[in-house]
């Protein structure tokens, strides 16, 4: 019953998790996009009154008429009904942090430990887990208020941190567990520049003008740093969210740098966007992007080699000690009351039919059984290459 309890959560929470994700970067996005398309107030009188910027649209049978403020207007009162754009950041990051409780903290034998890589206890993964999400937003801090003075040095050291932090976590975690652990790091920064940067900037230009003062621009400014690594982040932490559906990419010696170079990916396609909206086309951006993935293909591409033939016969007792523990209509395994993905694996029909999602995700990158949890060997691996080779009969 408590398995299913957790099922249950885990959907739960995914679900939010899926909403509120994209309900902040949906407004990140617009948020970005809308700057960048502001024009100069058409009306001599909106510049008087505060207008730095304006844009008219049309969406929804309706016309839109944004206008910005840098400092709130001249001459009138600030109007007390504000909408913050910060729960949708927050209720992201709480729901994140959920899933990864419920899944990689509840579930840590089977999910975040992998005893080949680093012999840890339960509670020491756990620690090591939450740890790395606050030191992950202190040393980002850190960089920031050093280098924040020469962007695109700061932009340099901050990728090359979490390039970094990936190469210690694939050392320590399982290959899965250490992707979601960059993309909980890189989740938690973001949430962390809207919770002590960004909302308390803003608070204070707003006690400013309600008291009267003439707003400091700093807060502003450095809000809009933070805003701008955000919407960097945004394309990296969403492969992050799809890659447990891609072992080829984390389930790999070289991950941590398959990762980098995914993401490195993901920076050239969103500033090629944000030029986009200025009205800046450059194709070498986008190009270089698909370069940099079709290199990774071809570096990571399953290498053929000779397989000797080999029987079902042979193969069976694998399959049933190392696979139908878990993918069957009844796991055995611990923690597992269904088969992962509804893949079952215990009769002779199931396996057949399943041959090659069984040798992408068992043999070419070695990515089940998850966090190799049954203790599958290379020779097991290489025999259930040579059954699939040979046919992958049953009879």
């Amino acid at each position: 019953m408590t398995a299913y309890a957790l099922e249950w959560l885990n959907l739960i929470f995914r679900w939010f998790h899926f909403v509120a994700g994209i309900s902040w970067i949906g407004t990140s996005l617009y948020f970005v996009w809308l700057d960048n398309h502001l024009t100069a107030p058409e009306d001599p009188k909106d510049e008087q009154a505060g207008v730095s910027g304006e844009l008219w649209s049309v969406h929804g049978g309706g016309f839109y008429h944004n206008q910005k403020y840098l400092t709130g207007p001249v001459g009138q009162p600030l109007s007390q009904a504000l909408h913050w754009f910060k729960w949708e950041a927050y209720w992201t990051w709480i729901s994140g942090i959920g899933m990864l409780a419920i899944i990689y903290w509840v579930g840590a034998s089977n999910y975040l430990i992998d005893r080949s890589v680093l012999d840890l206890t339960p509670a020491e993964a756990i620690a090591i887990s939450a740890a790395a999400l606050v030191v992950g937003w202190l040393v980002y801090d850190a960089l920031c208020k050093l280098l924040g003075r020469w962007p695109l040095t700061l932009g340099v050291a901050v990728y090359a941190f979490l390039v970094l932090a990936a190469w210690g976590l694939f050392h320590i975690f399982g290959a899965r567990a250490a992707y979601i652990h960059i993309g909980a790091i890189i989740g938690t920064i973001m949430v962390a520049n809207v919770a002590f940067v960004i909302i308390p900037g803003q608070r204070k230009i707003l006690d400013d003008i309600r008291a009267g003062r003439k707003p400091d621009p700093l807060p502003g400014q450095l809000g809009k740093i933070r805003s701008v690594h955000n919407t960097y982040f945004t394309l990296p932490v969403l492969f992050i969210m799809i890659s447990g559906h891609y072992p080829m990419t984390y389930d790999n010696p070289f991950g941590w740098l398959i990762l980098a170079g995914i993401s490195l990916s993901g920076l050239l396609v969103r500033y090629a966007f944000i030029l986009s909206h200025k009205g800046k086309i450059v194709p070498a951006l986008p190009i270089a992007a698909f370069v940099v993935l079709a290199a990774i293909a071809i570096a990571i591409m399953p290498r053929g080699s000779a397989a000797k033939s080999v029987s079902f016969a042979q193969v069976r007792p694998i399959f049933a000690q190392r696979c139908a523990v878990c993918h069957s209509a009844n796991p055995t395994q611990p923690g597992f009351t269904a088969a992962p993905a509804r893949v079952l694996l215990d009769t002779p029909q199931h396996i057949a039919s399943n041959a090659q999602r069984i040798y992408q995700q068992a043999v070419a990158t070695e990515a089940m059984p998850l966090e190799n949890v049954t203790d599958m060997t290379k020779a097991e691996r290489a025999q259930i290459a040579g059954w699939i080779g040979s046919g992958a009969q049953i009879k």
